[in-house]
């Protein structure tokens, strides 16, 4: 009997096409590819993705950002673009003929576009579930026609899309797997270049251009207040990428803000706001960073050698959770998206965070919409800055939670498609 991860007789027929929208999923995309390399040598891969999904080998039809756009305001203004993106994938998926077709997260998008595939006779897998278990619960069985097989992160989803007989498999977490339990602080800071004893608070405005616009300014100026209570403080910023290291940059010399030279290791009394350019993938490994595999190969590291962390919810949210340390956690979006989502009563839950929503209470805070002001995040993190730590009923929380999620995700992720394919 060939093992699980025997290849696959035949390999060079195999074709699959992707499509990831930010770059979580482009992570997620990656680590996919690999898992299915192992079980289908030779197989193709294209469709939209990011870099990492690239250096896995696949065909980049069209980068991820343009799909990187969040809020029903800024999709509108956007329509035109993404409707012609959508028209050109399913033509060249048609032509292609795929295996499968897999569409990570990015439901706006990919939906439609996995439900015509399926009309057509494409095996159609959808990874990673909509929030169906914070508001609209009915979608799983739009989900359903749209997708043969949903991939889930999370445990608490495969009972949902049960009640509604859509096949949905939880594959893990690749973030669980990647985060140690207990996590390294003093090896990440070595990494960085950062004083074993220092104060540090990790700052992590967004993946996309838009939440950057919208909270980059108010983080800056949280982080500048924080510095009047503590004037040893060094305030680190990973970027995900070019784009965002730009926007950044941008935003810190309107506010008047001394940036390091990213040359300079970053316990320099004399400069105390960090910027951190995104590192390319081929970069020599070490234990620190190879610890944790996330959307940006800095953000993880400053994560972990923060002594807190204010963040954008979002996956950051997940991997500050994973990383044990303590957060705040903050979003606004456009106003008339706001308004929208709050006549109409589209949530079904009082949180928002996934680590909140995870732990199916208030174990983070949260500041969102008029709430997020420099002066209310200022002072939502200084009491963490003072405790430089989480309090111990926190941290079980969390190593619980870190708990539930692992599962090897990579090869379970795998293990779904090729299970669609006939193969275990």
């Amino acid at each position: 009997m060939p093992s699980a991860e025997s290849p696959i007789p035949n390999p060079q027929s195999r074709l699959f096409i992707l499509v990831a929208g930010e770059a979580s999923g482009d992570l997620l995309g990656a680590d996919l590819i690999e898992g299915l390399k192992r079980r289908f040598p030779g197989a193709r891969f294209a469709g939209i993705g990011g870099p990492r999904m690239g250096e896995a080998g696949m065909e980049i039809w069209h980068p991820l950002e343009r799909l990187s756009i969040m809020g029903l305001v800024e999709v509108l203004k956007h329509l035109p673009a993404l409707l012609a993106l959508r028209r050109d994938v399913f033509r060249r998926t048609l032509q292609e003929k795929p295996d499968v077709f897999i569409g990570i997260d990015a439901p706006d998008f990919n939906l439609g576009l996995e439900r015509r595939l399926k009309k057509a006779g494409i095996r159609t897998a959808h990874y990673v579930s909509p929030s169906i278990w914070a508001w609209r619960e009915n979608r799983a069985e739009k989900i359903g026609r749209c997708a043969d097989r949903v991939l889930c992160l999370f445990p608490m989803e495969p009972p949902i899309y049960a009640r509604h007989r859509v096949d949905a498999r939880f594959v893990g977490h690749p973030l669980a797997d990647a985060f140690a339990l207990h996590p390294d602080k003093l090896a990440a800071r070595r990494t960085l270049g950062i004083a074993d004893d220092a104060l540090v608070l990790a700052v992590l405005p967004g993946s996309r251009l838009g939440e950057i616009a919208r909270l980059g300014r108010d983080f800056l100026d949280a982080a500048t207040l924080l510095r009047k209570e503590f004037p040893e403080l060094q305030v680190v910023i990973p970027a995900a990428n070019a784009g965002c290291e730009q926007a950044i940059r941008a935003l810190a010399q309107e506010a008047d803000s001394t940036i390091a030279d990213t040359q300079t290791p970053p316990h320099n009394p004399a400069r105390w706001l960090h910027i951190l350019p995104p590192r390319s993938r081929t970069a020599p490994d070490s234990s620190a960073r190879s610890e944790a595999r996330t959307a940006s190969y800095e953000s993880h590291l400053c994560m972990l050698a923060a002594n807190a962390i204010l963040l954008a919810s979002g996956t950051a949210a997940l991997e500050a959770m994973l990383a044990k340390r303590p957060m705040a956690v903050a979003y606004r979006i456009a106003p008339m998206t706001y308004r929208i989502v709050k006549t109409l009563g589209l949530l079904r839950t009082d949180v928002y965070s996934l680590p909140n929503i995870l732990a199916g209470r208030r174990v983070v805070p949260e500041l969102m919409q008029h709430d997020c002001t420099p002066a209310a995040l200022a002072a939502t993190l200084a009491p963490m800055l003072r405790a430089r730590a989480l309090p111990d009923d926190t941290l079980r929380e969390f190593v619980r939670i870190h708990e539930s999620l692992r599962g090897d995700a990579e090869h379970n992720a795998a293990a779904a498609i090729a299970g669609m394919l006939g193969n275990p």
